[in-house]
C-alpha cells in the first residue's frame, strides 16, 4: 500500500459445510494456504496470521448476509460475533438473530444451501509474484454468509444445535435401524 490513497475494500468468498447447534452458525469464514483465482488476474492466497491485527485492535467487525450491511447477523462489539485465528484459518462464530433473514440463512445453513462464506477486507501487506498474490496482513471490515458462489475453497459455516428435536431423533433412529435391517 502506499501513494496516499485509500484502497477500496476487497471481498473473498468461500464453500462450506453444515452441522445443527441451536441459532449459531460458526465455522471459516477464510483458509490460510488455500488457492483462489481471482477473476483470471491472479491467484491468491492468506498467509497465516494474515488477520492477527485486526482481531487484536478489537476493530467491530460485521457479520453479514452477502455482504449486505442492510442485513447485520452480528458483530463484534456486540458479543454476537466472535471470531479467532489457529492454524487452519479465520474462525468464526455467531448468534443467528431472530429475524427474517436471521431464520433464512438458518434454514439453509441447516440443509446444506449456503454456498460458502466470504469477508471484505483492505490488504495492509501483501507478497507478489508474477500473477500470484499472498495476503500477508488484511484490515478485516466483515465476514458474510454467501448464499450462492464463493471464491475460496474450503470455508466452512456450520448450523449447532444441542438438541435434536424428539421427532427428528425418532425418526433417524426409526431409519437406521431399517436400514440395520434391510443388510
Amino acid at each position: 500500500m502506499g501513494g496516499g490513497k485509500t484502497a477500496a475494500p476487497e471481498r473473498r468468498a468461500l464453500p462450506v459445510e453444515v452441522r445443527a447447534r441451536g441459532r449459531r452458525l460458526e465455522g471459516y469464514a477464510a483458509t490460510f494456504g488455500a488457492e483462489a483465482d481471482i477473476g483470471g488476474l491472479f491467484v491468491e492466497t492468506i498467509a497465516q496470521g494474515a488477520f492477527s491485527g485486526s482481531l487484536k485492535r478489537k476493530a467491530d467487525i460485521l457479520a453479514l448476509v452477502d455482504h449486505d450491511p442492510g442485513r447485520v447477523l452480528a458483530r463484534t462489539r456486540s458479543g454476537t460475533l466472535r471470531l479467532s485465528e489457529d492454524s487452519r484459518g479465520l474462525q468464526f462464530d455467531l448468534d443467528v438473530p431472530e429475524t427474517s433473514y436471521g431464520r433464512d440463512v438458518l434454514a439453509l445453513a441447516e440443509r446444506g444451501d449456503v454456498g460458502g462464506m466470504s469477508f471484505s477486507f483492505t490488504p495492509i501487506e501483501e507478497h507478489r509474484d508474477g500473477n500470484r498474490r499472498e495476503l500477508r496482513s488484511v484490515e478485516l471490515h466483515e465476514v458474510s454468509a454467501v448464499l450462492s458462489w464463493p471464491a475460496y475453497d474450503g470455508t466452512t459455516i456450520q448450523a449447532r444445535s444441542l438438541i435434536v428435536p424428539a421427532p427428528i431423533r425418532l425418526y433417524a433412529e426409526r431409519t437406521l435401524r431399517i436400514l440395520e435391517l434391510s443388510r
